[in-house]
């Protein structure tokens, strides 16, 4: 086994989602020393590069893989989990969900296609500022914590992300097959409390989404 490997091993900290400024804490010497190390345990193939300074042990080594939710919140910080890839981990759509996309800071979208772990897509909405974690919560999963938006905002986020208009509302959410269980407990309040996350788009669009639950009341 590298040396690298051994000492993260060694640390408790193979499965978990690693950055190349953090080898210093575990490992003595010079950047370039580092970096020597880093490439050595590549070429082995017990680290892998997930994107640029970001690493996994290999999960032959490791004994498993960080939660692909973690690596997205190693790919781009500041990012939450949500769409569809936070509806399927909630339980609240039937199918697999194979991409994963998350909610980014700014401006400026991104995609990865990462070894072991597959397509991360992150993306920006248009916002309120101030305003853009609400209805997001903190988990801890396997091999660290995620930011993972909670089913209404992440519902909300996908129809913000598909630019829907009122009138495509009730097609729209009947095609997504959202299980029933899944967003019993969403009150009026709920949906005026997000209002304040978007801008005025999207206003109409949960009057709407309002009106219609309301009405299975």
């Amino acid at each position: 086994m590298q040396r690298l490997t051994q000492v993260l091993v060694d640390a408790g900290v193979a499965g978990r989602v690693l950055r190349d400024r953090q080898f210093a804490v575990w490992l003595e010497g010079s950047a370039q020393r580092r970096y020597n190390l880093v490439n050595r345990a590549l070429r082995a193939g017990e680290l892998v590069r997930l994107a640029r300074g970001v690493y996994v042990v290999h999960p032959d080594i490791a004994g498993s893989l960080p939660h692909a939710f973690v690596v997205a919140q190693n790919l781009r910080p500041g990012s939450f989990v949500s769409f569809e890839s936070a509806l399927a981990w909630h339980g609240c759509v039937p199918e697999a969900v194979r991409l994963q996309m998350s909610v980014v800071p700014g401006r400026r979208k991104a995609e990865y296609s990462v070894p072991l772990f597959g397509q991360f897509r992150f993306v920006p909405l248009a916002l309120r500022s101030g305003w853009g974690l609400v209805g997001v919560r903190r988990v801890e999963l396997s091999g660290g914590i995620a930011l993972v938006a909670d089913p209404l905002r992440a519902l909300l986020d996908l129809v913000c992300y598909r630019k829907l208009e009122p009138d495509s509302l009730a097609r729209f959410l009947e095609g997504l097959r959202l299980e029933p269980e899944c967003l019993t407990d969403v009150h009026s309040a709920d949906l005026s409390r997000l209002q304040a996350v978007y801008r005025r788009r999207m206003m109409r669009v949960i009057d709407e989404m309002d009106t219609l639950w309301s009405g299975h009341d």
